[in-house]
């Protein structure tokens, strides 16, 4: 199956149908985040949406991203023997200004200084922020958008129409005190500073933000900064999954937001999001992962047909998404007061008949398991790809090729919500008696997923070999053991792998994947107890450090997943916001349950309070995407991921599955 399409969209009915909001969109929004050598501006005020990112250091950069066709610009500079240390004189502001054929532009304005020998540029790239992401990681761009700086009397500007002529990007940078060579580099003045007036601007399309009064319902923790980060993700095209290197329409991440967000989400916010995800399907009903919409698209096809069109192109290569929407679908039109009062008007203007499509696509592609449970019968990354669920880079899931969290949680949960949907008769209008013969065996098929798929990825180790591997690693890595050595006991040690290989043997990294059994499934009370405590133990037996919940331990596997796995590695021995609020939130529902028995529910309640503890002693990095760790006097410290050059990427300062933490509940003090 192709993993590449592209059309163009008719965004009309189905995405707007309901989005009947007359209120604006609320006050102007501007707010900072810094992270070790990073500071971030963000800015929305009116068709201006925009986040500077400074990076201080010894390679410094001004870059701005836009969600406006996911675009941006962005000024790097070559390397400095003394780090740059960027101060922001006057902040960010919006700005309107006129390209050479008097078309519009919307960017913002600011003033930033330095103190140091001289900056010289060594890169300035104009396009998309998919274009900026791949020069930050490898030092590449398309000869097609290269740009040339002019300079005249003291300032550096580049400008460029987008390739097909549309209107593009312009920076430009006055130097106010300082001095600038006819080479571009920027001297400093008398007294020894540079200080530079920055603006920054894009001709894309603006998108429209949802309203204010239309995005939260009010029963919300009231964090002010976690609010800010949700507003400026959120717009009624598409909520944006992360800035700045992801801002635009990512589909898991779009789904797991509103699901975990769904209690303090007003349901303009929550249909939205659907709509974003329905009107996206490829028409056999899988979900995209990701767009390339703006100058990434027009360079995609520029390359694959010859052509300059601008017609968004969706990623159809993971895997998870697709049984993702029928959960948050039923939770939202039958679990949801107000999703149930507007499910019948929700599910008009042909998106009942997506929805289907979806649905489809789920029963189908359970049908082989659950007729005959073994392992090659379950969902396999696709052919050729390394990635298919969250841990979406090359090692995230250690060479496995059938993920734990789609297999043994999403597929089963998929089918439960699939059988309920269709039960309710909220579909009547779009079901054929095809379909009510193809999707008859749904429920049946869904009990058999949940029994025979989870057992596979058990994975199960004598306590004598467990301590070893506990006492070798803590050595290898330098951290505190007695905690671990303590929580193992004289037990053996069960958990389940983060995969299956090609082979169907487990993949032994201890994650943090559990999070979505607690939200979406109902666990035997021994299996639930089990899997909790597999992620709430101290690393380097289980995953929770002074700082947070890593997503993956490497302890009991080979010295080469040991390599893969690091505090440096995008999915390795590092803290996801995101993920420590699913385990939260997940434990607050199971909790609910009436079933434990009382050793269990205490169980849980000190994993919630342990989890509880690190999330309040982190609550400052929550809105981000990760962090990393490092160890001082024996103690965990909180180190930004990116600032190190061994780390694999940088970190979103603002991500949207981060701003979940609005909907948990801290638990009372335990008595």
């Amino acid at each position: 199956m192709s993993t590449r399409r592209s059309w163009p969209v008719a965004l009309g009915a189905l995405l707007f149908a309901a989005l009947r909001v007359a209120a604006a969109a609320g006050p102007a929004l501007h707010f900072e985040i810094t992270a070790g050598a990073i500071q971030n501006y963000f800015v929305r005020d009116g068709k201006v949406a925009a986040h500077l990112v400074l990076r201080s250091g010894s390679l410094p950069r001004i870059l701005v991203a836009f969600p406006a066709g996911n675009s941006g610009v962005g000024l790097w500079f070559k390397r400095q023997p003394q780090p740059v240390q960027w101060s922001i004189v006057s902040a960010p502001a919006p700005v309107t200004a006129r390209d050479a054929g008097g078309r519009p532009l919307f960017g913002i304005v600011f003033e930033v200084a330095a103190s140091h020998a001289a900056l010289i540029p060594l890169q300035a790239v104009l396009s998309s922020i998919r274009v900026l992401r791949d020069y930050q990681s490898n030092g590449s761009l398309p000869p097609e958008v290269a740009t040339r700086a002019s300079v005249s009397g003291r300032t550096l500007s580049w400008s460029r129409n987008r390739l097909d002529g549309a209107p593009g990007y312009r920076l430009t940078v006055e130097v106010l005190e300082g001095e600038l060579a006819a080479a571009g580099t920027i001297s400093p003045g008398a007294g020894q500073r540079i200080r530079l007036r920055v603006t920054a601007v894009s001709g894309e399309r603006p998108l429209t933000a949802i309203p204010e009064s239309a995005l939260l319902n009010g029963r919300q923790d009231h964090d002010v900064r976690t609010e800010q980060v949700l507003r400026f993700l959120s717009y009624e095209q598409k909520y944006l999954a992360g800035s700045w290197r992801f801002d635009t329409y990512f589909g898991r991440d779009t789904l797991m937001s509103l699901q975990l967000l769904m209690p303090v989400l007003a349901p303009d916010a929550i249909e939205a999001g659907l709509r974003s995800v329905l009107v996206r399907l490829a028409p056999d009903g899988e979900v995209a992962h990701e767009e390339g919409i703006g100058e990434f698209a027009i360079l995609e096809h520029k390359h694959h047909d010859g052509t300059l069109s601008d017609a968004p192109i969706y990623d159809y290569g993971m895997i998870d998404g697709n049984y993702l929407l029928a959960p948050v679908a039923a939770a939202y039109l039958l679990d949801n007061p107000d999703g149930r009062r507007r499910a019948r008007a929700f599910l008009a203007h042909d998106t009942g008949a997506a929805l289907l499509r979806n649905l489809r696509l789920v029963a189908a592609n359970a049908r082989a398991f659950a007729l005959d449970p073994r392992y090659d019968h379950l969902l396999a990354l696709k052919p050729g790809r390394a990635t298919g669920e969250w841990r979406d880079s090359a090692d995230g899931l250690g060479g496995g090729r059938y993920p734990y969290d789609v297999n043994a949680v999403l597929m089963p949960a998929a089918l439960a919500a699939t059988a309920r949907l269709v039960r309710s008769g909220l579909l009547d209008g779009v079901l054929s008696a095809a379909d009510r013969a193809s999707l008859a065996h749904v429920g049946a098929d869904a009990a058999v997923w949940r029994r025979a798929a989870p057992e596979l990825f058990t994975v199960t180790l004598d306590n004598a070999h467990a301590r070893v591997a506990v006492t070798s690693y803590a050595g290898e890595l330098k951290v505190p053991l007695a905690a671990a050595l303590t929580a193992l006991g004289s037990s053996a040690v069960s958990f389940n792998a983060v995969a299956l290989d090609a082979a169907g043997k487990p993949v032994p990294i201890v994650n943090s994947d559990a999070g979505f059994e607690l939200l979406f499934a109902t666990p035997d009370p021994s299996q639930l107890d089990r899997a909790v405590r597999s992620v709430i133990r101290p690393f380097p037996l289980g995953l929770l450090t002074d700082v947070g919940m890593v997503v993956a331990n490497p302890v009991f596997a080979n010295a080469d997943l040991k390599r893969r796995f690091t505090n440096h590695a995008y999915h390795g021995t590092v803290v996801w916001s995101w993920q420590q609020a699913l385990f939260t939130i997940g434990l607050e529902r199971q909790l609910r349950r009436a079933d434990l028995p009382q050793p269990v529910r205490e169980h849980l309640l000190r994993a919630q309070h342990s989890l509880w503890r690190v999330i309040r002693a982190t609550a400052s990095w929550q809105a981000t995407e990760l962090w990393s760790w490092s160890i001082h006097d024996d103690r965990y410290q909180v180190a930004p991921f990116g600032s190190d050059s061994q780390d694999a990427d940088e970190a979103n300062a603002a991500q949207l599955w981060s701003t979940v933490y609005l909907a948990a509940k801290e638990p009372p003090p335990a008595p």
